[in-house]
């Protein structure tokens, strides 16, 4: 861990910053500090949001000026040591893999020179650490992909992507939560509810998460409600990934 920068963002906010660079051994550093700086600002912490590389704190300014806030950072993150277990929860997520759901799935198998069964294979042959949360509700940035799999992000995002999509861009994989627009490839679709009202923090997944995928039959996805509709009876338009 680099020695944490502080700066500020607006009148209430502030940026620490610990790495430089987006890898899954940075989570237990970012963990630590995430609790270290929650117990530091206690009543004073209205927000606060980890990433790859840095955490965004929010904080009220009727209780501390930018100065008090700073030091508070400062003073947390000394003598900082990574969380012992190295991560939050972990989660398995059955994923029905088919191109009438996974459009982008034969296309990369052919580029693979192996089946599409074999890309679903590979894409729950691993771990994957959530590494942050954004673009929308709900949606955890989650890596890092084999690096056959890697590909890029679509030429033009679909105007529509099914809640419970699961997709792959570059080396990192994600689930969309709701309905939205989106330009990562979509290989299969998830019944589990990922964002909710009714669930504490709202969010399935935390920065710190690990998730696991596991491939099911189309009837399975079906008994656990999953919806079976196409992309393609959706009105989303196929296209290519980037080169």
């Amino acid at each position: 861990m680099n020695d944490p920068s502080i700066e500020t963002v607006g009148m209430d906010s502030l940026i620490v910053r610990l790495f430089d660079s987006i890898d899954e051994e940075n989570m237990p550093w970012m963990l630590a500090a995430d609790q270290a700086l929650r117990e530091a600002f206690g009543e004073a912490l209205i927000d606060l949001v980890p990433s790859y590389t840095t955490l965004l704190v929010h904080y009220d300014i009727e209780c501390l000026d930018l100065q008090a806030a700073r030091a508070r950072v400062s003073d947390a993150l000394k003598g900082l040591t990574p969380a012992t277990s190295g991560e939050g929860q972990r989660h398995v997520i059955p994923v029905w893999y088919d191109v009438s759901v996974g459009p982008e799935l034969e296309r990369i198998a052919e580029r693979l020179g192996v089946s599409p069964e074999e890309v679903s294979a590979r894409h729950c042959a691993r771990d994957y650490s959530v590494f942050a949360l954004g673009f929308a509700p709900g949606y955890a940035f989650m890596g890092r992909l084999d690096d056959e799999l890697a590909t890029p992000r679509l030429k033009t995002p679909r105007q529509k992507v099914a809640a419970g999509s699961v997709a792959i861009a570059e080396r990192q994989t994600a689930v969309y939560p709701t309905l939205s627009p989106g330009g990562w490839n979509i290989v299969g679709r998830t019944a589990v509810a990922l964002f909710g009202r009714d669930r504490e923090g709202y969010s399935l997944f935390r920065p710190g998460d690990k998730v696991r995928f596991e491939a099911i039959t189309r009837e399975a996805f079906i008994e656990q409600g999953g919806d079976p509709t196409p992309l393609a009876e959706r009105g989303d338009t196929p296209t290519e990934a980037q080169t």
